[in-house]
Parts: structure tokens; C-alpha cells; sequence
């Protein structure tokens, strides 16, 4: 049992972290782990339906983001709207976060925003003085690795082909490499989980086991239910997917419908009940993200995954390569 954050470390030449997408979704490579026989495969996602079989669905996340990031009128403030609280009222993260304390003001589109409270974990919840939407206009919030402002060509490519529902500040980037050719060729479903802040905060605590999750919200339909039940093998497309399979809730050993908030942190050991494969982008050191996928394939097994995976130069995170966990 591995709970030291020490152990869920490695070091990435910074050339490796992707900043833009590739040309096509579908050119991405995939690493193919076999946990039964421990080995390292080298693929393209093209083949993706090759390493599937018969009674195999896909589980996606169809959330959307939104453009969630913008700036004051005198482009000294910006803020990241994560979730609203109420008619004019919105949870935000804002930097440089020391300019905007305790009852601090400004105007974003002309509309004074007032800093009401700041939460423990450095979050302000702001008020604006009209209801205004404070997505018009906005742009896509890349993830910091990205070193560069959002532009025209992230708006369709920091989005899945399948997104659906608008709200999440972060994209389920393991989607990212589908296109609607490859994903009519396979079963699939959809669930929903918008990601929030949460599932990128850094663990800061040596034991693991004492951090604690952002609650996200998620949704299961009652047909994505049926076909999860229905299934041979779930593949699960994503941490946020694996998170919303893991937290779902049965009545009389069947999976039904539902929409609820789930703060699940998944690390070794656990026992998973629904995942049995997992398609997953490369993670960050020291995140949730690593911890849930060491989990499934083995904290040992995936850090040599990872070590190969920079020895053969594959891209990572956000616009990166995959891997696809068997």
C-alpha cells in the first residue's frame, strides 16, 4: 500500500508537455499497458477498436466547458467563474488573488463585481451588480501547463466532439482524441461529471490519505444506466468517468438513473466494482489524477509506463497522447 505522496512522483523534460493539439484528434499515440502479463505496447488510437472486444461499451463524459476565464475592464484582474451560487452571485478564483481581498471591487463589462467572502481554500465568492452572464465573451480555461492565452482553434479542440452539457471549467481530455467516425464504431454511453477545481488541486499532504476532494457534480441517465448494465466490459474513458462509475449508487443490484455530488478520492488500494478498462491521458506528478490511475494499473507497473512513455517521447496531458489500460 503506497499512501506517501513522495511515491507519486517522476520528473518531466518540460519539451514533453504539449501546447497545442496535433493537426488531428485521431494522430494521437496510445501506450497499451496488459496488466495481467505487466507489458508495454506502442499503438495509434486509430486502432483502439482493434484492442476491444465483443459486449465492450464505452463510458464517456459529455460535459462541456465553458469560457469561464475572463478579465476586469482594466485587464488587472481575472477570474475564473466556477460555479454559480445564486441570481448575481458566483464562486471564482482570481489572480493575482492578493489585489482582490475582502470587499475589493472592480468592473467586468461594466458591471461592478465586489469581492463578498473569501473562502478557506483561497475561492472568493463575488457579487455583480446586474445578472449578467459572465461566460459572453469569455475564453477557454487551459490548464497552467499551457503556457500561452487560449485562442480561436482551443475552442474547438479543448472540447470534446461529444460535448453536450456546459459546465466544466477543465476538459475530460481523455475524450479529446475521438472523433464522431471512431466513436459511431464502438458502443458507447454518456454520463455527466463537470469538472470542476477540485480533481486538479495539488495534494500537499505527505499521508494521501488525508486530502480531501472538491464535491463534483454528476449525472447518470436511466438509458446510459441500462447500457452499463447491459455490458460485457466497461471502458471507461477518463478519471471523471471512472470517478462517476465508482460513486454510483445501485437499488436491487442495478444501476439506475441519478444526479448527485461525489467527493470520491481514489488511490490505492481500491477495489474497483465498475471500471474494467481504462482510456487515460498522462497525468501530472503528485495528482489525484496519477493516484486514481496507479490504482488501476499498479503504482509500480505505471510509473515504468510513465518512464517509457518519456523515453519514447510521447506527449503529455492535456493535448498529449493516452494510454489505454487493460
Amino acid at each position: 500500500m503506497s499512501l506517501k505522496l513522495s511515491e507519486y512522483d517522476y520528473d518531466l523534460p518540460a519539451e514533453l508537455i504539449a501546447q497545442r493539439p496535433l493537426p488531428r484528434r485521431e494522430e494521437a499515440r496510445l501506450m497499451v499497458l496488459r496488466r495481467d502479463a505487466q507489458t508495454i505496447e506502442h499503438r495509434q488510437f486509430v486502432e483502439l477498436k482493434t484492442l476491444l472486444s465483443p459486449g465492450d461499451l464505452l463510458v464517456l463524459n459529455d460535459t462541456r466547458v465553458v469560457p469561464a476565464r475572463k478579465s476586469s475592464d482594466d485587464g488587472a484582474i481575472e477570474f475564473l467563474f466556477i460555479e454559480r451560487l445564486g441570481r448575481a452571485r458566483w464562486k471564482c478564483l482570481i489572480k493575482p488573488g492578493r489585489k482582490f481581498r475582502a470587499g475589493a471591487t472592480t468592473k467586468i463589462d461594466n458591471v461592478i463585481a465586489r469581492v463578498e467572502e473569501i473562502l478557506p481554500d483561497g475561492e472568493r465568492i463575488v457579487t455583480l451588480d446586474e445578472d449578467v452572464d459572465p461566460y459572453a465573451g469569455g475564453s477557454m480555461p487551459l490548464p497552467p501547463y499551457i503556457g500561452r492565452e487560449s485562442d480561436a482553434q482551443d475552442e474547438a479542440r479543448y472540447q470534446t466532439i461529444f460535448a453536450d452539457a456546459p459546465g466544466a471549467i477543465a476538459a475530460p481530455t481523455a475524450g479529446l482524441h475521438f472523433t464522431r467516425e471512431i466513436l459511431d464504431e464502438i458502443p458507447h454511453a454518456f454520463v455527466t461529471l463537470h469538472v470542476g477545481t477540485g480533481t486538479f488541486r495539488p495534494v500537499r499532504l505527505e499521508n494521501i490519505s488525508e486530502h480531501r476532494m472538491h464535491a463534483e457534480r454528476f449525472s447518470i441517465s436511466t438509458a446510459a444506466a441500462e447500457k452499463i448494465d447491459y455490458a460485457k466490459r466497461i471502458v471507461a474513458v477518463g478519471t471523471t468517468t471512472v470517478r462517476v462509475l465508482e460513486s454510483a449508487r445501485r437499488q436491487g443490484g442495478k444501476l439506475v438513473a441519478q444526479t448527485r455530488s461525489t467527493d470520491i478520492f481514489i488511490y490505492p488500494p481500491f477495489e474497483f466494482r465498475m471500471a474494467d478498462l481504462l482510456l487515460t491521458n498522462f497525468h501530472l506528478p503528485r495528482s489525484t489524477l496519477l493516484m486514481l490511475v496507479s490504482a488501476f494499473a499498479g503504482r509500480e507497473f505505471l510509473l515504468r509506463a510513465y518512464e517509457e512513455a518519456i523515453h519514447q517521447r510521447y506527449r503529455f496531458y492535456s493535448y498529449g497522447d493516452c494510454m489505454l489500460i487493460l
